[in-house]
């Protein structure tokens, strides 16, 4: 039976620890959603996995008993934002670890932009400053169902709750028009050769006189031939 005190692991681990391919994976992922660990990704992952395995057993058989669990799986994962509300259970298995993870609370918290970044997020809820109607919910993988996805907000006795907190200022920015963004690299481009420079014209070197300038000693010693001579 085991220790009550010791709770069982919720998830499996990869097969192999060294795959390229699942570790890049793995990394876009933590960075996308500002997971801490990576076993985040692995508990995710096995509850995907528990409702593929479990869709693929009742396509398999047909049952009375079959058919009350495809109900309740179906129920289940509509009322988790997973599925629509008419789908069958063959929609199960085109299910994506992506699908879970943006059922997540710190997720949703950021999409609702009652956080700067998808890490801030995660610290509020660590913090028990975030609430799901009137619970304060402090594990950011929980999964938040449909029903509860419009009362998600800060905690009653918390410092956020007032919408002029500085850290509640949310910067949006606005795409630029076509137009604009043209206008803009034109006049950039025009200051930018006002302030090239013109080169320096090089100063034309004088020509080298072929004549050259008799020194006074060598006139002084042609006069003193010419009267010898």
């Amino acid at each position: 039976m085991g220790s009550p005190k010791r709770q069982r692991k919720k998830f499996s681990t990869p097969s192999h620890p060294w795959q390229k391919e699942r570790i890049l994976r793995e990394q876009e992922l933590v960075r996308e959603y500002g997971l801490k660990r990576k076993y985040e990704i692995w508990k995710m992952s096995s509850i995907l996995k528990n409702f593929t395995s479990q869709a693929k057993n009742l396509i398999t058989t047909k049952t009375s008993q079959s058919e009350k669990e495809r109900s309740q799986l179906l129920k289940k994962l509509s009322s988790l934002g997973l599925i629509g509300q008419n789908a069958k259970i063959e929609d199960v298995l085109s299910l994506k670890l992506k699908d879970v993870m943006e059922r997540r609370l710190q997720t949703l918290l950021y999409r609702k932009h009652l956080a700067r970044t998808i890490k801030q997020a995660r610290q509020f809820i660590v913090h028990q400053q975030v609430a799901v109607g009137d619970k304060k919910i402090t594990a950011p993988s929980y999964l938040v169902p449909l029903s509860q996805e419009n009362s998600i907000q800060f905690a009653p006795g918390s410092v956020f709750v007032d919408v002029n907190h500085p850290e509640r200022a949310v910067e949006e920015k606005k795409p630029l028009k076509k137009a604009e963004g043209k206008k803009e690299k034109s006049a950039e481009n025009a200051e930018n050769k006002k302030e090239v420079k013109e080169p320096k014209k090089e100063a034309k070197k004088k020509p080298h006189d072929s004549t050259e300038k008799k020194t006074p000693a060598k006139e002084s010693k042609k006069e003193s031939r010419e009267k010898g001579n």
